[in-house]
């Protein structure tokens, strides 16, 4: 997401960094340039008038254009600005009152609605809430049996239609059901409609009436672009929304709507989806995402990602081994094991700046992810002492060891010499560590 926006920005950033002073004429000429970026981005174009006349209003001062920093002062103009856009503020938990509360899920058909209410369900469950999910989706084939095993995924019990019956009825019966279970949050999947369909809003609208949620969210997928906009902005004329789910921000869109939804429907962005597993749901931080949308990165939410997905225990084991240079086949294993638990290695590289020793590194593809695949086989495929000892392995044990990995022999020995490399980096690490440390 938003590689083709980045790539724009970070173009017309470099450009003013060669000038010495920058003009108005330069200040103007860059604008022009991100007008077109975030329009080709699929970016509303009333939010783009808007965007571009505050960063021109601050911009445009002489303190400003006649500063040595000015372009540092322009980049920091624009991401303060897309930052506003966003929303501002960071998002926060939900606050959920009531026995039950009902949290009401709306949207376009295919917006991931369904797999979304998983995610909110077991994010609520980790803060100890006691959510159910209720399957009022009766207009799409199979979408109750698709939420049945969402639930099934998240450990989440699920309300499910009975024959002939309505939705008001259901949501009705589904509110009784949470509190005979002691359930405190019930998460209402609701059939995707269009907002020209005005039976179908109707039908939310009683519902809604009648449920009195909390929370009515508005999941708008991330790669429909102005699709999910003027849908947000509809729904909210019919609906009281309270905030956007924002879904599938690790697809290949160009991120519009991202941008967009926020100032077009008048209401927060809450979460993000970032992935498929049913972890992948973070509170929405404008912040992070503009600085993610100017190449900056988003180091701070790699960190609490690690903190999440990687053992601590093991993390101290390994440093342990490294510092008696003990690093094994079997530890680089469990590494890599660590490493995927993060999600997609382009999800993670996302995450981090462009620029700097990062800067003109190629992009990681699914190669890479099945790169990491088959070097997993590969150790797995050898025995206890070949991993501690992968002096031992000569041809024959080669050829055995691709045979059960489904590798070649030239893919065992790449990953041989770069495990060599490796430790010979290790060790000189360690030694210019104690060298500077104990002057040894």
């Amino acid at each position: 997401m938003f590689d083709g926006l980045q790539e724009r920005l970070g173009t017309v950033f470099r450009r003013l960094r060669g000038e010495a002073k920058i003009t108005e004429e330069d200040l103007a000429a860059a604008l022009r340039e991100i007008r077109v970026a975030l329009l080709e981005a699929d970016v509303h174009f009333r939010v783009v008038k808007d965007l571009l006349a505050r960063v021109e209003a601050r911009a445009a001062g002489e303190r400003v254009l006649e500063s040595l920093s000015a372009t540092q002062q322009v980049i920091a103009i624009v991401r303060d600005e897309l930052t506003a856009t966003l929303g501002g503020e960071d998002a926060q938990e939900l606050r959920i009152d009531g026995a039950p509360a009902v949290i009401l899920l709306c949207g376009l058909q295919g917006s991931g609605k369904t797999t979304t209410a998983g995610k909110l369900a077991k994010r609520l469950a980790g803060r100890g809430r006691y959510p159910i999910l209720v399957a009022a989706d009766l207009q799409r084939a199979a979408a109750v049996e698709q939420l049945v095993q969402v639930g099934r995924r998240v450990e989440m019990p699920v309300v499910t239609p009975e024959p002939g019956e309505s939705v008001l009825a259901l949501g009705q019966r589904a509110l009784k059901v949470a509190r005979e279970r002691g359930r405190d949050v019930a998460i209402v999947d609701t059939a995707g409609r269009l907002h020209v369909d005005q039976a179908l809003m109707a039908e939310i609208r009683e519902l809604a009436d009648a449920l009195a949620p909390h929370e009515i969210l508005y999941a708008a997928d991330a790669m429909t672009g102005q699709d999910a906009v003027r849908s947000a902005a509809e729904f909210a004329r019919v609906l009281p929304l309270t905030g956007v789910l924002l879904t599938k921000l690790d697809g290949d869109a160009r991120g519009g709507a991202a941008l967009s939804v926020r100032e077009v429907a008048k209401v927060p962005i809450r979460y993000a989806g970032v992935g498929e597993k049913p972890e992948d749901l973070e509170l929405f931080s404008p912040a992070r995402m503009a600085s993610r949308i100017l190449g900056m990165g988003d180091v701070l939410a790699l960190v609490e990602r690690a903190e999440q997905a990687v053992d601590a225990e093991e993390a101290k084991r390994l440093a342990e081994r490294l510092t008696r240079n003990e690093f094994t086949l079997e530890d680089l294993r469990d590494q890599l094991r660590q490493v995927r638990k993060l999600g997609p290695l382009q999800n993670v590289l996302e995450m981090l700046p462009k620029g700097g020793p990062l800067k003109g590194m190629p992009q990681v593809g699914e190669a890479d992810e099945r790169r990491l695949v088959r070097i997993e086989a590969i150790i797995n495929s050898m025995t206890p002492a070949e991993r501690r000892s992968p002096q031992l392995l000569n041809a024959s044990r080669k050829r055995r060891i691709a045979r059960g990995s489904g590798t070649t022999v030239q893919e065992i020995n790449q990953l041989l010499k770069q495990y060599l490399q490796m430790r010979k980096m290790m060790k000189q690490v360690k030694g210019s560590w104690l060298k500077r440390a104990f002057g040894r």
